[in-house]
């Protein structure tokens, strides 16, 4: 009897006392933390697509096999893009020919004109010659001393001349129009030949895709391609997922939101290694809800609404030299626990704190304040 009522007597105590221990517990540490489950591993995964199309010819990585950036994939069968690349040469080559034609054709057009330039010259000679002739007979003539049929003959050899010359200078515009046409030709050659090199440019980089290499370092993970098989661009050969840069995505309830910020810290707790906690650091947060970014974002404008709480995807960095850098795998679940009094904005409440404090032990003399 006497021990029933002790224990009665204390049971009250015993329960007030967890009740305040966790109550006390909640008020200095429970509260500040938030924490979830719907969370996992991730990383920056590289789909590998072949930019041509064609037959595999060569496979050089297996499974699983880890690669360096720039290294050989796989080689797509190239006769056809060798071909394309020595025919676009050749296509060069006969617009250069075309090129060197037009400049032959000019260099003789100058020379035309440079022959009409000597013409004018020496019919402009001539015509001043019979206008001259022209002008003694017909004085001459006034006087009778000379004949009425001189006079008419020197008249023809000047107009003969002026139609010679104007026919020379005829000629000489001419030489120099047709200059023009043959160096508007010749630039559309050589905008031909330009077009060409473009070609030539085009299929020497489908040629060199026909050997596909890795952008990334990495792991090779799910490989479908395989030797003759027919290829096409965006077919997808192969992942390769950069190992260890792997990071945590944690899809945190809008009512979890409403302190955690950037650079706070967290626990992460691996399912696959439970007995080695991880801390890694919030690095930023999802610019919307997970379900805006779904195949079929939904519809609130309805007239049957339920209220569903969202969560918003968080990103959290991982230490690239901590103990499961090379073990973790996207993919892999894991339990992240943020600490809301942690990150920068806790270590500016602490300094403004340490400065309040400083300006509070000043002596009164210093702070301006006159004591008496």
């Amino acid at each position: 009897m006497l021990m029933r009522k002790t224990a009665v007597l204390f049971l009250p105590l015993v329960v007030l006392a967890l009740v305040s221990g966790v109550g006390w517990y909640w008020w200095t540490d429970w509260r500040f933390h938030q924490s979830t489950d719907d969370a996992y591993v991730q990383s920056d995964i590289t789909v590998i697509s072949p930019k041509v199309e064609g037959y595999l010819k060569e496979v050089r990585v297996a499974d699983n096999q880890p690669v360096s950036a720039g290294q050989v994939l796989f080689v797509v069968d190239d006769r056809d893009f060798a071909a394309k690349v020595a025919q676009a040469e050749a296509a060069i080559k006969t617009e250069e020919a075309s090129v060197l034609t037009y400049d032959s054709r000019m260099d003789l057009q100058r020379s035309v004109i440079e022959q009409s330039k000597a013409e004018i010259a020496a019919a402009e000679a001539d015509r001043v010659r019979t206008e001259r002739d022209y002008r003694r007979y017909a004085r001459l003539a006034a006087t009778d001393f000379a004949s009425r049929q001189r006079l008419e003959l020197a008249e023809a050899d000047d107009r003969k001349a002026a139609a010679a010359l104007a026919q020379k200078r005829a000629a000489l515009a001419a030489a120099r129009d047709q200059l023009n046409v043959l160096r508007a030709q010749r630039d559309e050659e050589k905008a031909k030949r330009q077009q060409m090199r473009a070609n030539l440019q085009l299929a020497k980089n489908d040629l060199d895709s026909t050997v596909i290499r890795a952008p990334v370092a990495g792991i090779v993970g799910n490989r479908a391609g395989q030797v003759g098989e027919y290829v096409k661009p965006g077919t997808q050969l192969l992942s390769l997922v950069p190992l260890p840069d792997v990071y945590v995505t944690a899809n945190f309830k809008e009512t979890q939101l409403t302190h955690m910020r950037p650079g706070q810290m967290a626990e992460i707790s691996v399912d696959a290694y439970p007995d080695q906690p991880l801390r890694g650091r919030i690095e930023s947060f999802a610019p919307a809800s997970g379900a805006q970014f779904s195949l079929l974002p939904p519809d609130n404008a309805t007239g049957n609404f339920t209220k569903i709480v969202q969560r918003v995807p968080v990103r959290i960095a991982l230490p690239a030299d901590g103990p499961l850098a090379r073990l973790l795998r996207p993919g892999l679940s894991v339990t992240v626990s943020v600490d809301t009094r942690t990150g920068p904005a806790a270590a500016t409440a602490d300094a403004h704190e340490a400065i309040v404090g400083s300006d509070q032990t000043k002596p009164a003399a210093q702070s301006g304040v006159l004591t008496r």
